[in-house]
């Protein structure tokens, strides 16, 4: 009696998980055995799908761990990679479980750049291939019951999750087998199937019958909702709605027999002789109209015998009144059964590949916090070398430290011929032009880059909106405009970058100009340099003096400083601190991560002693400029000023001056060649996202057209012809007159689809055919050509029977102009396809409209017609 639903899996594409998984492990971690371990991982997943789904999977408990294995790993990594079609772009491509296909189009697919959709389809393959293990259980043991009420209930959770959530995972409409009606309608199923179950092992266990029957009339509500869902939708193979009506009638067969069982215990006979005859008829039902589906032999002679007993006994013995089946009290229910929550992990031997990979969420945070972390640094290091600069400036227009240095007037100072040899062991002027030049072909290389990725997203795009604009509301993907917004945002500031790059390009190019020649300078031997440089006799002897003592103290204090400034420099540079762990401890107890606040925290919390030094060497430098000028106020005052003197002071100013701006073209030259350099990384790794979004836009494009074309292959080839006006319209051109009784249905058959009727044998021609009526009694069937009935006389009324037309009729025969009259011979009736006449209607038409010179419709059944004959009722 039996007979279970098992659905169907769908079927995927193959997809290649490794090589983009790796390359995105290879662009956000840096190299090293982290990042082999990631990638390692990636490889073992895309084997795990291939495991999964690359092959036919048996209907055994293995097959079902491997499954859920995959679907516990992709909701481990979703929140790992941003899956989407412009960051880890994978397309995924799944067929329709239950289309068929056709010769020329192919089944129906849908293809999608989401890991929600993955998601959805691989627990739907779960839930089916439970739905399948159920199936092939032995119920006649409990082991096998168990498992098949514990299978039919997991996949009736799979099933109503992916109800509750495709819409929001996908965000386009799903093919026919995961849509919400589809998949709620195989949720209750499935859940009618455990209910099944679980009547199955409880009349195996002989338990009450009273609770037997609610066990089966709450499967029959089950079975009779899920009939109910899908009765006027196409979405579930047709032989799923006999299965559904003939479980339902089953079930509920079930429930009025052991509730029989019970009134009669109860001593209620008659109650049982009702119970026993709704039952004996719902069954019936089954085994006239589904027989071919489920085979009821048993359930009737048990019923037929329990009935044939009841009647005997009550018609010898108890006389008992058999009350209407409206009299009958409900019997009630009671549900076993509840669709298992999908809860994840699913498998018991779930082991995330991508354990030590923290979260994206996480990874977002850290990238954030980076970035306050490295705004802050630069920040203390801009202020101190600002503030170094701004001491060299004020020694430099002071003449300082050569002017105490200069007692003689006609070598050079010690502290000139010490940055002389510092310029030239740097490369010196030769070492700028270098750098200057090379600047041009970074910036150059940089460009081109930029432009080629834009080129790839204009030429895809350009594609994407010709394709939209020739198939307009069939192009149903999202438009590369919209998709590409991100990705020209980030190619906008990247050229900004560039711009400004150029324009501090410009800056230093025009500074090292103005100083070009005060470098070269310096870069000269002692004899050359001492020879360039201006001599003066000295007007007295300042070595020894007090200011000059006063001087050279505060000199190398502001060295002091200078140097604890590059000590702490580096200490600033190299303060690190994994934030990791605190954004992971902050998602787990909050679920959500408040990365503002934790970070300004900690980064006070870290770098707080660090600001208070830097502010404490900024005043320092402060108080010390201060006293250095009043100190040189006081040397000036000493030493003797001539013409002489003042030049060559200028000189040596100006060859400290060079030096100063040397030292700052250097490092903003080696500065905006490291920078250029990882400007060139950042724009590969765009290129690379931009290369990689337009190849999987170009295939996802290649599986749209092939789907169009598949489905304009599926479209009927030519358009319906309408009938021509004389097929559809009565005799003198009027329309038969419309009925408002509603048009009696035939009976149908449920699963299966009615047969035209044989095309019936010309009509004998004879001349006693050519004197048959035009009009018969309604209610009877027309007369037989071989004996034809007598017309009825002029002015004759119609029988009681028969209702005459609202509208007025004309001659039984037509009467155009030109027409010859009434034809005695009939034509006969030939195959015409293009009528819509008497053999397409479910019914048999009336005399009263049959067209002129037709032979009547045959009254014997057809051969080959799958239904009986159905009378034509008249319109009353």
């Amino acid at each position: 009696m039996t007979n279970f639903i098992s659905v169907q899996l769908k079927k995927a594409a193959e997809v290649d998980l490794a090589k983009p998984l790796c390359k995105f492990i290879q662009q956000s971690y840096p190299g090293g055995d982290a990042q082999a371990e990631h990638c390692r991982a990636a490889e073992e997943l895309s084997k795990l799908r291939k495991s999964a789904l690359g092959r036919p999977l048996d209907k055994h408990e293995s097959a079902l761990e491997t499954l859920l294995r995959y679907y516990d790993q992709l909701c481990s990594i979703e929140p790992k990679f941003p899956f989407s079609e412009n960051q880890v772009c994978v397309t995924f491509t799944w067929k329709d479980a239950f289309d068929k296909g056709s010769l020329f189009g192919g089944s129906a697919k849908l293809a999608l750049a989401s890991l929600g959709y993955e998601k959805t389809c691989v627990l739907f393959n779960c839930g089916a291939l439970a739905s399948q293990i159920a199936a092939e259980q032995n119920l006649d043991n409990d082991e096998g019951l168990k498992a098949a009420a514990k299978h039919y209930q997991f996949a009736s959770g799979a099933f109503q999750h992916i109800k509750d959530t495709v819409l929001s995972a996908l965000n386009r409409e799903p093919t026919v087998d995961i849509s919400p009606d589809t998949v709620g309608t195989l949720s209750l199923i499935m859940l009618a199937q455990a209910q099944e179950v679980f009547f199955l092992k409880a009349t195996r266990d002989k338990m009450k019958d009273g609770i037997i029957a609610k066990l089966a009339n709450q499967a029959a509500d089950y079975y009779g909702d899920a009939y109910k869902q899908c009765q006027y939708k196409d979405t579930l193979p047709k032989e799923v709605f006999p299965v559904l009506a003939a479980k339902h009638c089953i079930m509920q067969a079930n429930a009025e027999y052991h509730q029989s069982i019970l009134a009669k215990q109860q001593k209620k006979f008659g109650e049982e002789i009702g119970r026993l005859q709704h039952a004996a008829d719902l069954v019936k039902t089954v085994a006239s109209r589904y027989d071919e589906y489920i085979n009821v032999k048993d359930l009737v002679d048990k019923i037929n015998r329990a009935l044939t007993a009841a009647k005997k006994d009550n018609d010898f013995i108890y006389h008992d009144r058999v009350p209407d089946l409206k009299d009958l009290e409900s019997i009630g229910k009671a549900s076993l059964v509840k669709s298992t929550p999908v809860v994840v992990p699913l498998s018991q031997k779930f082991t995330d590949l991508f354990e030590k990979m923290v979260p994206l969420q996480v990874q977002q945070s850290v990238s954030v916090y980076n970035q306050r972390k490295a705004d802050l640094v630069n920040r203390l290091i801009a202020q101190m070398r600002e503030a170094t600069n701004l001491a060299n400036g004020v020694l430099a227009s002071l003449n300082l430290p050569a002017a105490i240095e200069d007692v003689s007037g006609d070598t050079v100072p010690q502290s000139i011929l010490t940055k002389s040899k510092s310029v030239i062991e740097q490369g010196g002027i030769q070492t700028v032009d270098q750098l200057i030049k090379d600047l041009p072909e970074l910036l150059q290389r940089n460009k081109e880059i930029l432009d080629e990725s834009l080129r790839l997203l204009d030429e895809e795009e350009a594609t994407d909106n010709d394709l939209r604009t020739k198939f307009k509301e069939r192009w149903q993907r999202t438009p590369s405009n919209d998709l590409y917004k991100p990705l020209r945002a980030e190619g906008a500031n990247y050229h900004n970058i560039l711009n400004k790059a150029v324009q501090a390009d410009g800056q230093v190019r025009e500074r090292y100009q103005s100083h070009r020649d005060t470098i070269a300078l310096l870069c000269k031997p002692e004899a050359e340099l001492n020879a360039a440089i201006p001599s003066a006799n000295p007007a007295k002897t300042l070595q020894g003096s007090e200011v000059v003592n006063v001087l050279r103290t505060l000199l190398a204090n502001l060295d002091e400083v200078k140097k604890e400034r590059e000590q702490l420099e580096n200490d600033l540079k190299s303060v690190n601190f994994d934030m990791t762990s605190k954004f992971l401890t902050a998602l787990a107890q909050d679920g959500a991560i408040n990365e503002e606040a934790i970070s300004v925290t900690e980064l006070d919390r870290i770098y707080g002693s660090y600001t208070q030094k830097v502010q404490e060497s900024l005043k320092k430098q402060e108080e010390l400029l201060k006293n250095i000028q009043n100190a040189h106020q006081d040397f000036s005052k000493m030493k003797q000023s001539n013409n002489e003197s003042n030049l060559r002071e200028e000189v040596l100013k100006n060859l400290a001056v060079a030096n100063d701006n040397f030292v700052e073209l250097v490092a903003n030259l080696k500065e905006g060649t490291k920078f250029y350099n990882e400007l060139t990384e950042l724009l590969l790794k765009f290129q690379n996202k931009c290369s990689d979004i337009v190849f999987a836009r170009k295939t996802e494009r290649d599986e749209l057209l092939k789907d169009l074309q598949q489905s304009i292959a599926r479209e009927p080839s030519a358009p319906s012809i309408p009938l021509p006006t004389y097929q559809t319209t009565a005799a003198g051109g009027s329309k038969p007159a419309a009925s408002s009784a509603p048009t009696p249905a035939p009976r149908t058959m449920v699963g299966t689809k009615p047969q035209p009727p044989a095309r019936p044998p010309p009509p004998v021609i004879s001349a006693a055919s050519s004197s048959s009526s035009t009009s018969a009694p309604s209610g009877t069937a027309p007369a037989p050509a071989a004996a034809p009935a007598a017309p009825p006389a002029p002015g004759a009324s119609a029988p009681a029977a028969s209702t005459a037309p609202s509208q007025a009729q004309g001659p039984p025969y037509p009467t155009y102009p030109g027409y010859p009259g009434y034809c005695q011979m009939p034509m006969p009736m030939g195959y015409n396809p293009y009528m819509y006449g008497q053999y397409n209607l479910p019914y048999a038409p009336s005399p009263v409209y049959q067209n002129p010179g037709q032979a009547p419709y045959p009254t014997p059944q057809q051969p080959g017609y799958l239904f009986p004959q159905q009378p034509y009722y008249p319109q009353q």
